[in-house]
């Protein structure tokens, strides 16, 4: 039996992937974008692995400067 290596999304890493690809393709993301992010991965009090994996690449892409942040 094959074991799937395909980790199935929660509801909020979801919500934040369609948010961190909406800046990816636009390579900026607002003020208010980013704190929304940041407010819906918090929101539940709990930030599992998968908003975790989400918040870095997002940070990083903001580091090297693949994102910019715009007011």
């Amino acid at each position: 039996m094959q074991k799937n290596n395909t980790m199935k999304l929660s509801a909020g890493a979801r919500d934040l992937r369609k948010v961190i690809e909406k800046a990816m393709e636009d390579h900026k993301i607002t003020k208010a974008e980013y704190e929304m992010i940041i407010h819906q991965a918090t929101e539940d009090g709990h930030v599992d692995r998968q908003e975790q994996a989400l918040l870095r690449e997002l940070q990083e892409l903001i580091s090297d400067k693949s994102i910019k942040i715009v007011p």
